[in-house]
């Protein structure tokens, strides 16, 4: 045998011991960074699944799923086709949503191809949508569409499909990942439950319908249009069917007016937190309360974040082109925030609650960090409850999903209590938890892809009915009252003070700056204070929640 044969045999060899040590005996990976999910672990040993057969499929997809170095292996395969010009075929292309980012019922629209999508993206389906008509007149004209047209006739022209059905649009630093959006339902059911609740909770409870926009309703060239579905046509949709009693928050053409500044995150499928500031003021303008511009808040830099986009599409240009994430913490005024934190499991099915602890709202996170969008609150799975020292007698409940989490922070001018509950955690009753802790005003924020569906709207419904003990009609007419009740003493106390004469130096109530968000102080118990039920307790590590 040649030397050179020699060598190469010798090569391989070496490369095939390699490769077996790396994968048989050294530590599994447990959590993907790129991939934002824990990995599967080894399944228990099961004797009927083991003579079916499906015992070895799911061994066989514990190992190739928990291999070692997984997010450095993928890495490096994306590098490796992106230097050999390996690019995903547009006619072999499936676009689907991922189901935890859009849940529009649960598994549906998981694998809608892209030439059904060609074939008709003009056509929106909509729920029982006879005699639906599009908003006219001064509605019709609060939507600055010439603000996103002109946005969009600048864009890079450099323009791919990715994996997951992501949009890549730009180059280099300039590079902006965009999902699809597919809804095949018109958001009937998101209405209908805007509705449901204005009748359960009655006159004295503002209800607001405030559903999000993508994106891509803003950013998608006209050359990749044909791979997504209009937004507009759903959120005028959801407004016709709203009742007269809810109020419309329609953050849809404020945001329209700003597209030239950072809204959107490029590399993660959120809004940044900018465009959760011009929402909010959108709902205090609609909420009658009041609303403290930019100026009033310190901003802070996350730099090199590279967000939840990169794992999605899994596009070498999406990590080459971080960006900064930018947010905002509010000056003079003072706010406590109470946690109950859900253990859940790897369904992201909630297993158990946990006892009410404070800590910041605030988290702090080093650049280059993944989970920059965490900042507020930590993530998603908990009940949060922040007490201002706002005192007007307004106690707001944000009933959202992720795209919800930038929110809370720019309503502690505004409300004197503001809760955060996530649509997709949730445990109590929210009828009893409403009277409880006498509710004034609800607002359903939603991004366009979990209001257009019907699973959002499933689990809203089941929260005015699910255990944990429930009210009947009449009490919680008589609890809203009450409530509406303390905000026209508070207003009337506020109104006391602004008229009299007395000087800065003898305010006794003057309210202090709070600018230290890491360490809060539990506020003294009043006697109305809500005594808040315990539970179980299993902390979730805030890298590794479901964005």
């Amino acid at each position: 045998m040649k030397t050179s044969s020699k060598i190469y045999v010798a090569l391989i060899g070496i490369i095939a011991v390699a490769l077996t040590v790396i994968f048989n005996f050294l530590p599994r990976s447990t959590y993907s960074e790129l991939e934002k999910r824990e990995l599967k672990t080894f399944p228990p040993m099961d004797t009927k699944a083991l003579s079916e057969g499906r015992y070895t499929e799911e061994v066989s997809s514990w190992y190739s799923d928990s291999e070692p170095f997984r997010d450095k292996l993928m890495y490096l395969s994306m590098l490796f086709k992106d230097m050999i010009g390996i690019k995903p075929s547009k006619d072999n292309v499936t676009v689907h949503l991922n189901a935890e980012a859009f849940n529009d019922d649960e598994a549906e629209a998981d694998s809608t191809n892209v030439a059904a999508a060609e074939a008709d993206v003009e056509e929106l389906i909509l729920d029982d949508n006879a005699g639906v008509s599009l908003l006219e007149g001064a509605e019709a004209d609060s939507l600055n569409t010439s603000t996103v047209d002109a946005y969009e006739d600048n864009m890079d022209a450099v323009t791919k499909m990715a994996n997951s059905g992501i949009i890549i649009v730009g180059s280099g630093d300039n590079v902006r990942a965009l999902m699809g959006f597919f809804g095949t339902k018109g958001g009937v059911s998101y209405a209908n439950i805007c509705n449901k609740y204005k009748e359960t909770f009655g006159p004295d409870v503002n209800i607001y319908c405030m559903p999000i926009p993508t994106s891509t309703e803003y950013y998608c060239p006209p050359s990749a249009q044909k791979y997504t579905k209009k937004q507009w046509p759903v959120f005028n949709n959801i407004f016709t069917h709203l009742s007269a009693n809810v109020k419309v928050v329609d953050v849809y053409s404020e945001l329209a007016k700003h597209t030239d500044e950072g809204i959107y995150l490029r590399t993660d499928h959120h809004w940044a937190p900018l465009g959760g500031y011009y929402a909010a003021k959108v709902l205090c303008q609609v909420a009658g309360v009041p609303f403290k511009d930019l100026s009033n808040y310190d901003e802070h830099v996350i730099h090199g974040y590279v967000g939840s986009m990169y794992g999605y599409s899994h596009d070498i240009s999406v990590k080459r082109a971080p960006e900064d994430f930018i947010y905002y913490t509010p000056r003079d005024v003072e706010y406590t925030t109470t946690y109950i934190n859900y253990s859940i499991n790897s369904k992201y099915q909630v297993t158990g609650e946990g006892k009410p602890y404070v800590g910041p709202y605030f988290h702090k996170f080093k650049d280059g960090s993944g989970a920059a969008y965490c900042t507020f609150m930590g993530g998603d799975t908990k009940i949060t409850k922040v007490v201002t020292s706002t005192k007007n007698g307004r106690k707001i409940i944000i009933l959202k999903d992720s795209f919800g989490n930038t929110l809370p922070g720019y309503l502690f001018y505004s409300f004197e209590e503001v809760h955060v509950i996530d649509f997709r955690y949730f445990t109590k009753n929210l009828v009893k938890y409403v009277v409880d802790n006498g509710i004034t005003d609800i607002v359903f924020a939603n991004n366009i892809g979990n209001a257009s569906g019907d699973y959002a709207a499933k689990r809203f419904t089941k929260y005015l009915t699910q255990s944990n003990g429930a009210y009947d009609a009449e009490t919680v007419r008589a609890a809203a009252a009450a409530a509406a009740a303390k905000v026209d003493s508070a207003a009337a106390v506020s109104a006391s003070a602004d008229s009299s004469s007395a000087s800065p130096a003898s305010d006794s109530s003057a309210v202090s700056v709070s600018t230290d968000t890491t360490s809060v102080e539990t506020p003294p118990v009043r006697k109305d204070s809500v005594r808040v039920q315990e539970t179980v307790v299993e902390i979730i590590d805030t890298t590794k929640v479901n964005y």
